[in-house]
């Protein structure tokens, strides 16, 4: 039998002196005894899989909102191939396959209904601001609960990596820095094959140096920008992209939101104002009705606060279920709620 004790020697036989080692782990918030069998970033991996957050995700919006086919990305599809893209990295780079996996699965649990026009609408209501890494931690350390504990007690290491895998924080494992470019390098790729597959853009559109020197296909992108990412960053101490494939990929994602994030034919004008409508009101309607929270948000609000557990119920619905809640507030309200 493989235990824990095994697993973690074989990280100090086979891994590169860079790569985070679970035996050297930082440890969780909370003491808890090690597993006999697993590791304590595989436990976090396993954790992550089995929270409800992260089934919730499955039903979140990626870009296109509703799609009508099939073979339309989701939040969960889009975390499944970030996770894919860093464990590809991690394992090439002989980092530890296992952190990186639990930060890539994690990494978007904190995501609104709707997207980035749901995060954007929350954003502006809610006191502070909102931004979907911080709200990914605050699922892992406070909301996601089990029989045993309020929030997961994840690593942290984990911890780390689910808040910097976007914006101006430094990860602070190398693991952490894969995941971050990974995201980067998934949603770039995908958000253009969706596209194309929707009809929204052409490939003869797409800018030519860019695609050019990336490759013609979303498998041939994701390639490249896999194997440099590998090659720049053999036996260094940090993650790099070469130059020309930062460059490469900065133009492509700048190309993106001018004619697909932004394009009116993904989500239109009323359809930006429905979301705004309904994750505003959906705020506005529990801050005045805290009685209808659900108990396990409920029970926070001595701690936390009204607006920051309000903020956690409506960032944590998916799509059908905020605007069915929000259709059937309408029909009830004669009124109408206040402006916010």
């Amino acid at each position: 039998m493989l235990t824990r004790a095994d697993a973690e020697d074989r990280e100090f036989q086979i891994l590169s002196p860079n790569a985070a080692k679970a035996r050297e782990s930082k440890g969780r918030l909370n003491f808890e005894p090690h597993c006999d069998i697993r590791t304590d970033f595989q436990r976090d991996r396993d954790r992550i899989i089995h929270a409800k957050s992260f089934r919730r995700l499955m039903h979140k919006t990626q870009v296109f909102i509703a799609p009508e086919g099939d073979h339309f990305r989701t939040r969960l599809t889009h975390t499944l191939e970030v996770s894919q893209i860093a464990r590809s990295i991690a394992r090439a780079l002989r980092l530890n396959e296992d952190l990186t996996e639990a930060i890539a699965l994690g990494h978007d649990l904190g995501h609104t209904p709707f997207g980035h026009g749901g995060e954007a609408a929350l954003n502006a209501v809610h006191p502070g601001g909102f931004r979907h890494n911080e709200q990914s931690l605050r699922v892992a350390d406070r909301l996601e609960a089990s029989a045993r504990r309020q929030g997961m007690n994840l690593t942290i290491e984990v911890r780390d990596g689910i808040l910097n895998h976007t914006g101006p924080g430094v990860p602070m494992t190398l693991e952490g820095c894969v995941v971050k470019t990974a995201d980067r390098i998934a949603y770039i790729n995908h958000d253009i094959d969706d596209a194309l597959r929707s009809g929204v853009i052409r490939a003869d559109e797409l800018p030519r140096e860019p695609i050019a020197y990336l490759g013609g296909t979303t498998n041939e992108r994701i390639n490249t920008l896999i194997r440099d990412m590998i090659a720049q960053s053999d036996g260094r101490d940090d993650i790099r992209q070469s130059l020309a494939a930062a460059a490469a990929m900065d133009e492509l994602r700048g190309w993106l939101f001018g004619h697909v994030y932004l394009n009116p034919l993904v989500k239109a004008e009323d359809e930006l104002l429905e979301i705004e409508k309904t994750v505003q009101g959906l705020y506005t309607h529990f801050l005045a009705h805290s009685e209808e929270l659900p108990a396990e948000y409920a029970k926070l609000i001595p701690e936390d606060g009204l607006a920051e557990v309000v903020k956690d119920h409506v960032a944590s619905m998916t799509d059908r279920f905020a605007t069915d809640l929000w259709r059937s507030f309408s029909e009830e309200s004669s009124g109408g709620f206040p402006e916010i």
